[in-house]
């Protein structure tokens, strides 16, 4: 399995609404429930009105396309990381999975992943 290292440096935030420049942006991830609003974003677009926010992380994915049938692909790989001593930040979408780790436990990680039969591309 294939997975590719994002270059941007990502903040975790918890917000009370989107700032509309987000939507300008490359990548970013919302998602709200009833008891939250969360933003994941590109650093230097991190809002500083964010009730909290959490910066640091780097973030790699699954390269192609994940039919819904598979199964464990993201167990796996968070098998792999809790073993290395990783913390990760799990984010899905309808094509893959997204994997944020801290920006100083990514090298760590990208070797265990390596290690373990992943290609780091």
């Amino acid at each position: 399995m294939q997975l590719k290292v994002l270059d941007q440096e990502l903040s975790v935030c918890k917000v009370a609404e989107i700032p509309q420049a987000i939507y300008d942006t490359e990548l970013y991830f919302i998602a709200q429930t009833d008891e939250e609003l969360s933003l994941v974003c590109e650093t230097n677009m991190a809002p500083t009105s964010a009730h909290e926010r959490e910066d640091g992380w780097r973030a790699f994915r699954i390269e192609g396309v994940l039919d819904f049938s598979l199964v464990g692909i993201l167990s796996k790989i968070s098998g792999v990381l809790a073993e290395a001593k990783v913390g990760i930040f799990a984010i899905s979408t309808f094509n893959t999975d997204y994997i944020l780790v801290k920006a100083e436990q990514l090298n760590r990680a990208l070797a265990a992943l390596e290690i373990a039969g992943y290609r780091i591309v």
